[in-house]
């Protein structure tokens, strides 16, 4: 395996880079002044400006003409670019359009999204959508398929609808994008459409089923851009904010803390430096609006990952990242702002630089915390171009200590080298890292050597890693040590259109993940100390998007330790191997009401396990979507029986695409608690945003008095309410191994349970489609070619 690696590694880089196919243009039109945007479409220079609407199908037929016209045309003036979007469509009455929210998941709906690429190097660009409410959705992407959707930009759009489609019109300001100043600069572009109903996906470029809307070296070009500047601007973002908390208590009632009002101010800036490099800086940094995090029934005797949700930490975080997500991680920012039992230090003033100096991109933070904590943390990334979408980097990692007890420090270098060969997709990278901790002998190492090739009738992926033990990152996320690991899958995806079915999906041979000890072998199972095997004789994907699987299961873990699997169930030192089954049928999201099912049965640890999960959404086109979703395990194992039960219901009231209500009420049995978290988001102007948040959570142990849904309970909320729900300060950076609350979509693959293992739409996931709970949609069949998320992190 490692021998197959190392091959496609050096072959790879061998390969001439191809030259990028013929460019399509399309002219920008200078207007004197500023379009008033209602979406109609109506103004003179609309008439006159260049148009393009040549667009043609990714998904269901490759490379054949759109079956409804797309219209697209842009100007620009001194301070913004203004894009029309123009939709026609025969059949307005069942366009799909239920999201209204800012941020919303747009891919149960009709959509649009256009990229633009500042630079035009073919490597980021930023990413804008909407639907026919008018609904925003944005996104920063960087590299080859880091996709950012948690940034936010300045920007705004307007949609109108009549008997012959519907249209939008985008302002983008200049200052929300990243470009070279100059006369008739060259700006990267691409357009995509998103037909629910039919299922269709169209681009203007790159429709390709091997290439993708986010392969940028196959985008179109925005011309006759004028004499452009980006001022070096200053932005402030202040903030205020006032806090109740009530008198919390213990599970009995009993009181463990008082109530208290108080209040607190901050700023956030963000300075221009350069046209293409830009300063950010917190002082009296919270995150009170941060939103919460959903609840996970942790069956394994490994933490789970969570992602980040502090705006600060989000923008441009791709430019910090050296590793492998939920893997092995050099800066994990998370542990920015966090001591090291997981509980929130305050941060009490940070700086970032990011951005392009020639062939260079740089990332620089550092941050000071307060409280018990009191150190210095700082990171310092710097990456260089190589041939068309090619880089080299390397980065570095400090953490010192208050009153000189110490500095911990980590660095690495990596390569990645995306390539086209014979119009397929091949990118192999290494990465290598060492750490430096006091008390800690030497510089414990740790690497991986991969190659990926994502395409659509095939996708392969063989990663190998080796982590010292020791291995300590200071700023970074490790999720074992003293290791060698190794990952894979080859899959093979057939598009038989026939009987209802898009594309079938197999695993004849089976995905892998195996872990051995540091001083073993891979190759001896003996030497494993866990493994995880999945074979699917039938799966895919129908003409409607619905999406079914068929899965065996094979599964090792050898605990060297007993550990708490359940409450007081324990799971005693050994080695267990056992087999399940997996079934799962999941509609698409574009349906007013849809629904999901998946099964999960077979031997587990010694004894027996069924897992079932149903989830169920409505949107009913309007201002409303409510959604639920249940899991139930039980279990029967030598040393006990259990029921895991974990409910999760989500009601949404959008009053219009800047006012929404978001209720969270989340339950499971591990902890016998309910937790409600209620927010309602106001953005009275674009770039402001006023937060209401309450959170609660109250006991469901049945000997209780206070026991909810009693009336009394609400007299009597927990302690530790506010910190669990995740939404007035940063959740733990790792909960304890029997109960975690983390996000659906970041599960540790180190976990050997049917929950933390599974990988619901674990085909091809879009980029850009996260679902209202937590876990990735399916929007289009986007096909091998849009470099599955899920995957490359593998």
């Amino acid at each position: 395996m490692t021998k197959t690696a190392l091959t496609l590694l050096a072959a790879s880089c061998l390969v001439t880079m191809p030259a990028v196919a013929q460019r399509t243009t399309i002219r920008a039109t200078a207007i004197p002044t500023a379009v008033m945007l209602d979406g109609k479409l109506d103004e003179p220079f609309w008439t006159t400006a260049d148009s393009i609407d040549d667009f043609r199908q990714r998904e269901p037929l490759e490379g054949v003409r759109a079956t409804e016209r797309t219209v697209v045309k842009v100007v620009h003036d001194g301070d913004a670019l203004y894009i029309a979007v123009r939709c026609y469509d025969s059949s307005m009455r069942v366009v799909r359009a239920s999201q209204l929210r800012r941020d919303a998941d747009l891919s149960s709906d009709d959509n649009v999204r256009i990229l633009i690429d500042g630079f035009n190097d073919r490597r980021s660009a930023f990413v804008f959508a909407t639907n026919p409410n008018g609904a925003q959705w944005d996104a920063q992407l960087s590299g080859v398929d880091d996709l950012n959707e948690n940034w936010n930009g300045i920007w705004d759009v307007a949609v109108s609808r009549d008997s012959a489609g519907w249209a939008a019109e985008f302002r983008i300001p200049l200052l929300a994008l990243r470009f070279h100043a100059g006369t008739n600069p060259e700006f990267g572009f691409n357009v995509r459409r998103f037909i629910r109903r039919k299922n269709e996906e169209d681009l203007w470029r790159s429709y390709g089923r091997t290439q993708g809307f986010y392969r940028l070296n196959y985008e179109g070009t925005i011309t006759d851009l004028g004499d452009l500047r980006r001022p070096r601007d200053l932005e402030l973002y202040p903030y205020a904010l006032g806090r109740a908390v009530e008198t919390e208590h213990d599970s009995v009632g009993r009181e463990t803390s008082g109530g208290y009002l108080n209040g607190k101010a901050g700023v956030d800036a963000k300075i221009g430096i350069t046209p293409t490099l830009t300063a950010d800086v917190t002082v009296n940094t919270d995150f009170a609006q941060v939103e919460a995090d959903q609840q996970v029934i942790n069956l394994t005797r490994f933490p789970f990952f969570f992602p980040e949700k502090r705006e600060f930490f989000l923008e441009s975080s791709g430019q910090l990242d050296l590793g492998t997500p939920g893997r092995v991680q050099l800066f994990y920012s998370r542990r920015v702002g966090l001591d090291t039992s997981g509980a929130p230090v305050p941060i009490v003033a940070g700086a970032r630089i990011h951005g392009r100096l020639g062939p260079w991109k740089l990332g620089l933070l550092d941050t000071q915390t307060g409280g018990a904590d009191d150190a210095n943390d700082a990171v310092v990334r710097v990456q260089h171009d190589l041939f068309e979408r090619s880089y080299i980097g390397a980065i570095g990692t400090l953490h010192a200590e208050p009153r000189g007890q110490g500095v911990e420090r980590a660095g690495g270098i990596d390569i990645d080298l995306p390539l086209v060969v014979r119009r397929t997709n091949l990118e192999p990278k290494f990465w290598i890292a060492g750490s430096q901790t006091p008390g800690v002998p030497g510089t414990p190492l740790a690497w991986r050597l991969s190659t990926d090739n994502p395409n659509d009738l095939f996708d392969n992926f063989v990663a190998l890693y080796r982590i010292d033990s020791g291995f300590e990152p200071p700023l970074g996320f490790v999720r074992r040590t003293g290791i060698w690991e190794t990952t894979g899958h080859s899959d093979f995806m057939p598009r038989p259109h026939a009987l209802g079915i898009r594309q079938l999906d197999f695993k004849i041979i089976p995905e892998w993940d195996i872990i051995a000890n540091r001083t073993g072998s891979l190759g001896r199972v003996g030497d494993w100390q866990s493994a995880w095997f999945e074979w699917r004789p039938f799966g895919g994907d129908r003409e409607n998007g619905d999406r079914f699987e068929v899965n065996f299961q094979r599964f090792l873990d050898a605990p060297a330790d007993t550990f708490d699997i359940f409450r007081q169930v324990k799971i005693a030192p050994g080695r267990y191997w056992w087999s399940r089954y997996e079934l799962q049928y999941f509609m698409n999201a574009g349906r007013p009401l849809s629904f999901g099912a998946f099964a999960n049965w077979g031997q587990f640890y010694g004894g027996h396990s069924t897992e079932l999960e149903l989830t169920a959404a409505w949107r009913g086109g309007g201002h409303v979507i409510v959604s639920t979703d249940l899991i139930r395990t039980t279990a029967k194992l030598p040393a006990g029986a259990f029921t895991a039960l974990l409910s999760a219901n989500r009601f949404e009231y959008d009053f219009n695409t800047r006012a929404s209500l978001l209720a969270f009420v989340q339950y499971d049995n591990a902890s016998e608690r309910v937790d409600f978290n209620v927010r309602f988001h106001w953005i009275p102007v674009i770039g402001d945003d006023v937060f209401v948040v309450w959170n609660s959570g109250y006991t469901t142990e049945p000997l209780s008095r206070f026991r909810f849904p009693d009336t009394r309970a609400l007299s009597r909320p927990l302690n530790g309410a506010r910190a669990r729900s995740g939404a007035a300060s940063p959740a733990p950076l790792l909960d304890p191994p029997t109960t975690t609350r983390a996000r659906r979509s970041a599960p540790s693959r180190g976990g050997l349970s049917p929950t933390a293992m599974r990988r619901r739409w674990s085909r091809a996931r879009p980029l850009a489609a996260h679902g209202s709970q937590g876990w990735p949609q399916p929007e289009a069949f986007l096909g091998r070619g849009a470099a599955s998320q899920s995957r490359r992190g593998s």
